[in-house]
């Protein structure tokens, strides 16, 4: 019989097995390591947050409900223009990778990685021009590393390696 702690701890386990590629080892004052995407020049600090500040704050920022409360009451939130938080690295990753993996790309897109070519439903936020979302998808696409709409379920352990995400 599995105990409780049992059930909880394996998939935690599994998901830090996982995930172990995007910890930057250099984050705690102990480290000695960083990770290859710690040395991109596109970070969450010095590239995503600023563009994230102009451009989604306002429906995704501090007032937002946490992803779960989101979708308890997607209909609501949505009636008054609020989506889910992700002001914060940790809230932007788990719409890149997990639990929501792939989402952010599928919201960003600019048409060029789906069937039907339409943009994400936010692709229009990134910039006021065609060249401003360009610009912006880019530098979104280069933080990433490996652009994928799939879902959680659908992602290999090689894509999720070639997720290149640099706070």
């Amino acid at each position: 019989m599995k105990t409780f702690f049992h059930l909880i701890t394996v998939p935690v386990f599994t998901l830090t097995l996982l995930l172990s590629p995007f910890v930057l080892k250099d984050s705690f004052a102990h480290g000695k390591e960083k990770h290859a995407s710690a040395k991109s020049s596109v970070t969450y600090t010095n590239s995503i947050k600023p563009i994230f500040d102009k451009k989604c704050a306002k429906c995704h920022g501090k007032k937002s409900p946490e992803h779960m409360g989101f979708v308890k009451d997607v209909e609501k939130y949505t009636a008054k223009k609020i989506g889910p938080k992700m002001d914060s690295f940790s809230h932007l990753v788990s719409f890149v990778i997990w639990p929501d993996a792939g989402s952010l790309a599928k919201a960003l897109d600019d048409g060029r990685n789906t069937e039907d070519g339409k943009p994400g439903k936010m692709y229009e936020r990134l910039g006021k021009t065609e060249e401003e979302r360009q610009k912006n998808l880019g530098i979104f696409k280069k933080w990433v590393g490996y652009w994928t709409m799939k879902a959680w379920s659908d992602i290999t352990k090689d894509e999720i390696g070639r997720i290149k995400i640099a706070y």
